[in-house]
């Protein structure tokens, strides 16, 4: 199976850097897995309603332009699907035995996804009902991932 995260902005912390290439390291034997990063939107502090709506179109336009055209693409919203890690697990073993074996996870900016992503994605998973920030995200992401490949093939992985 291979997985995509395509997410806006770069990984600035440190501590987030190490804790996702330590996930990277250890989906190595599950999966292939892509990761990228497309520029965030250069923008003040401040914006209004329509310019907050014209920053996530263009880095909606980017994230399109990146998604293969054949893969599954799940949108990580607040507003999506909760599952258990039991859930996501069975999940992707369901998207992989139906044929689905390139599934991309979107990740949004600081100020989320545009309406083209959404409308583009099979469907839209929230990790939880807390908010974390656009960065934590990816890192929670590639943990669930290889949680669900462990729960998957029956291996011990604290709980």
């Amino acid at each position: 199976m291979q997985i995509s995260i395509i997410a806006v902005g770069k990984i600035k912390e440190k501590y987030l850097q190490e804790g996702m290439s330590e996930y990277e390291k250890r989906l190595r034997p599950y999966i292939k897995l892509q990761v990228l990063e497309i520029p965030d939107e250069k923008r003040g502090a401040r914006l209004s309603a329509a310019q907050e709506s014209q920053v996530k179109e263009r880095e909606g336009e980017r994230i399109l332009a990146a998604l293969d055209p054949a893969t599954y693409v799940v949108a990580l919203d607040l507003n999506g699907e909760r599952w258990s890690s039991v859930d996501f697990a069975r999940h992707l073993q369901e998207w992989e035995i139906s044929g689905r074996n390139h599934i991309t996870f979107i990740i949004g900016g600081d100020l989320g996804l545009s309406g083209s992503i959404l409308a583009r994605c099979h469907m839209r998973l929230s990790l939880s009902p807390m908010t974390f920030t656009h960065r934590m995200a990816r890192l929670i992401l590639l943990e669930q991932v290889y949680r669900a490949f462990r729960i998957l093939r029956g291996e011990p992985y604290h709980k």
